[in-house]
Parts: structure tokens; sequence; C-alpha cells
């Protein structure tokens, strides 16, 4: 297979891939179209160099069928991110919720709770809570961000399982 003709085909089946797309691509996911049309000529390409094109259909329903199926592969992908930052939104609404709820602060002293996580939370969550960025945290405690973005993710966890066991939210 060489470039030219590879070039001729998606000359003449873009239109046919493009269609597939729209027609399959969940609302909402539309940034991602040129991913899917790279990826949809991507496997193409390589199926065709390995002959794997067996050339029972027309290369048009071949490219088509490939498309559908590359859409349906990314909306379950980005579904799947979605509800990953939806977890992670949540979680941090929650956190803050708990940090900022005056009541909260007056029923359960949270300086308690982040007494009680063991070491390496709790002085992540301690400059947190004073309002340090975690790019601060990571240069105050000499560890990566990525140390610090995994403690403040687990310590919230932990802050959150012991609200929920407090008071009894499930």
């Amino acid at each position: 297979m060489t470039e030219e003709a590879f070039a001729d085909i998606v000359g003449k089946t873009k239109i046919i891939v493009l269609s597939a797309i729209k027609k399959y691509l969940y609302d909402g996911y539309s940034h991602a179209i040129d991913d899917i049309v790279q990826e949809t000529y991507l496997r193409a390409y390589k199926s065709l160099v390995n002959g794997k094109f067996r050339e029972e259909a027309k290369i048009s329903s071949w490219l088509y069928t490939i498309a559908r199926n590359e859409t349906f592969r990314m909306n379950k992908k980005l579904m799947k991110l979605e509800k990953i930052k939806e977890k992670k939104l949540d979680s941090l609404i929650l956190f803050n919720e708990i940090v900022e709820n005056s009541e909260f602060k007056r029923e359960l002293d949270i300086e308690a709770i982040i007494k009680s996580l063991p070491e390496k939370y709790k002085s992540v969550m301690r400059l947190y809570i004073d309002g340090k960025k975690e790019k601060q945290i990571s240069d105050s405690l000499s560890i990566p961000v990525g140390t610090v973005k995994s403690r403040l993710h687990r310590g919230k966890k932990m802050l959150q399982k012991y609200y929920n066991k407090e008071y009894n939210y499930v």
C-alpha cells in the first residue's frame, strides 16, 4: 500500500467516515471527532498493509464499520472519564463542605480528625486546609506534586469516611 493509494482512499471515504462518526458519537463529545477519524484510518491502514482487508465488502462499507466501532470505543472511554471526574468533583465538594461548614466545625473539631490521620496525610491536609496550592505544599514538604495529589486524595477519602461514619451518611 503506497501513501498515494491510501491518500486516495482517505479522499474518497472521508465523508462516509465522518457520517458514521457523527451518527454514533454522543452529544457533547464532538471534540473527539479528529481523534476518532485518525484512529479509524490508522486501523484501516494497518489492516491494509497486513493484507487483512478481504475485499468481501466495499472499502467504504468497511471503513464505515471501523469508524462506527471506533466511535463506540470513544463514547465508552469518554463516559468513563466523565464518571471519574464526577466522582473526584463530588469528593472535593463534600470535603470543601466539611471544611467550610461552620456548623460542622462546631460539632466536630476538624483538627482532631486530621490528628487521627497518618503523618504523611496529616501534613499535606493541614497545608491544604490552610489554603496552600499543591505546588506550594510540594515545595514546603519537599515531595513531588504527584505525591501531594495522591495524599490529598487519600486524605480527603479518609475524612469523608470519618464524616459519613460519624453522621451516619452512607
